[in-house]
């Protein structure tokens, strides 16, 4: 072997040390892949609980009342979180739902677009029992904002218009600006175009809020669920999203998990339950003379907010 021949092997067997260091790490990725590739091909495969049921009819556009009908209902064999519930909710009304932690309240406005779907009972909608309609048709027909906002990491235009499919530009403008997100949007960046972040972390609190409220104004539902939509928020932010809500909640039927002190107030009727059950049904002023559990829950939550207006 040639001087020359001795060292063009040694430069080769050193050229061969990258490509070989490369590829076992490249096993490495593909195994992690796999591993994540499993998660999701299982996610992916897994039925849904629920799903349409044979011969399901689209629900017409909703004009009429929310009726449960003697609705019981169960996680697993621990017992009934919710037992015999009767409540008429009527077509345009805002209807408030109280209760101490555990009570049942978000369980049952999960119940209306069949997150899950009752043990025993009724839900009625239109006269129609939701169980025999589509998914699609039943969905599409009811907006939720609650105290966990729901965002992409995207531009705040197509986080809002993610409500609506094909939705034009001004379609998109005008939710904004009833949700009163308009003036801060239009100080980003790069306005309508600015990326907020995984989960909106790019943005306040307040206006993650106004964001969504946005969302489910260009959606326009028929039905609205609110479950605690600003609990999490400071005064000067819930004052902004508060307004918002008036303007989304307008000619709408309306369920609120009620938090705040003045969406219980203006509430067409409150339901107050307890361990599942409904105890007491009425106006503020009406339940407040009952001294039931709504004037207990008053007294703890409500009455520090009121003070400062009675000064």
């Amino acid at each position: 072997m040639t001087t020359g021949t001795f060292f063009s092997f040694i430069a080769a067997v050193a050229m061969l040390y990258d490509p070989i260091r490369k590829l076992a790490k490249m096993h490495n990725n593909l195994q992690e892949a796999m591993a994540a590739t499993e998660r999701v091909f299982e996610v992916l495969d897994t039925k849904p609980e629920i799903s349409d049921p044979p011969g399901a009819k689209e629900l017409p556009q909703i004009h009429d009342s929310v009726q449960f009908c003697n609705v019981w209902f169960q996680y697993n064999s621990s017992g009934m979180v919710l037992k015999d519930i009767n409540l008429n909710v009527p077509y345009g009304k805002t209807v408030a739902l109280v209760g101490l932690s555990g009570a049942g309240k978000s369980t049952m406005v999960d119940l209306i677009p069949r997150f899950y779907d009752v043990t025993k009972g009724r839900i009625i909608i239109d006269g129609t029992d939701i169980r025999e309609t589509t998914l699609h048709s039943l969905r599409s027909q009811i907006g939720i904002v609650t105290q966990e906002t729901i965002l992409f990491n995207d531009t705040v235009l197509k986080n809002i218009a993610y409500g609506k499919r094909n939705a034009k530009q001004e379609e998109i403008i005008a939710a904004a600006k009833a949700a009163y997100a308009h003036d801060f949007i239009t100080q980003l960046p790069q306005g309508y175009d600015t990326a907020i972040g995984e989960r909106g972390t790019l943005v306040s609190g307040g206006q993650r809020q106004r964001l969504t409220i946005a969302r489910a104004l260009l959606k326009d539902p028929k039905l609205l669920i609110l479950d605690e939509a600003t609990s999490d928020l400071d005064a000067e932010s819930e004052v902004a999203v508060q307004k918002a809500l008036e303007n989304l909640m307008y000619n709408r039927t309306t369920i609120v998990i009620a938090h705040r002190l003045s969406t219980v107030r203006k509430a067409d009727q409150i339901v107050v339950l307890e361990e599942g059950r409904v105890v007491e049904q009425g106006k503020h002023k009406e339940l407040l003379t009952q001294a039931g559990i709504y004037q207990r829950l008053y007294e703890l939550q409500f009455r520090e907010q009121e003070l400062p207006e009675q000064k």
